[in-house]
């Protein structure tokens, strides 16, 4: 007897070369509980588990983002749809895609479009050699996105501190490689990294600030 294996498309681009990294994924694969896709470049890889309770947890590289980000995916959903797209949380930018690989290879190209549009105008290529790179990006640009969300935040009361709501005294200190976000009372404070284009981006949708 002939077993009809579900399968589906998995692919994610790697946030340290640009490539797209692309794998047929089968449910025997995964009988012993974990799967590895790691790009050929051996400096990024996506996990997939599978539980008891039939569901995939994903952990995937992100380009926006310093650290993977993990989702919980039904198996039903994994193996069964034509395209699922699974997005940052941040920006909302798609970050892998499942399913049927006429639909996840267009979806794929798209999103790096998208990237592209959302980071103004760096290419995916651009933006991973710059990532690998030790100096990464040195625009004002950078500094100017970082203050405009920091002064917004402040204007809506979206910057709390250990101090009663609205008793704090905020300040913001430009260093090399952060803004420094503290209280002259409590001495709570934050570090807005400010050495890339990626984490000033993404922090372009940040909603509240907690000084600790």
């Amino acid at each position: 007897m002939i077993l009809n294996q579900k399968e589906t498309t998995f692919a994610y681009r790697c946030p340290h070369c640009g490539a797209a990294v692309v794998s047929m994924v089968g449910a025997f694969a995964l009988t012993a509980d974990m799967l590895r896709l790691k790009c050929p470049c051996g400096k990024s890889e996506a996990e997939i588990v599978y539980g008891k309770d039939k569901k995939l947890r994903l952990t995937v590289p992100c380009f926006l983002c310093p650290t993977p980000h993990r989702f919980t995916v039904p198996s039903q959903s994994f193996f069964g749809a034509d395209l699922l797209r699974v997005p940052c949380g941040y920006s909302g930018a798609d970050v892998c895609f499942v399913g049927k690989k006429e639909q996840v290879m267009p979806a794929l190209e798209q999103s790096s479009k998208e990237l592209e549009k959302l980071l103004g105008g760096v290419s995916v290529s651009d933006l991973a050699e710059h990532r690998g790179g030790e100096g990464m990006f040195s625009d004002p640009q950078i500094m100017d996105i970082v203050m405009y969300v920091i002064h917004e935040l402040q204007a809506e009361g979206e910057i709390s501190c250990r101090c009663e709501a609205g008793q704090g005294e905020l300040s913001a200190e430009i260093l090399d490689e952060c803004v420094r976000i503290s209280c002259g009372k409590c001495g709570a404070r934050k570090d807005i990294p400010t050495d890339s284009i990626v984490s000033a981006n993404a922090f372009l949708h940040c909603t509240h600030i907690d000084l600790e």
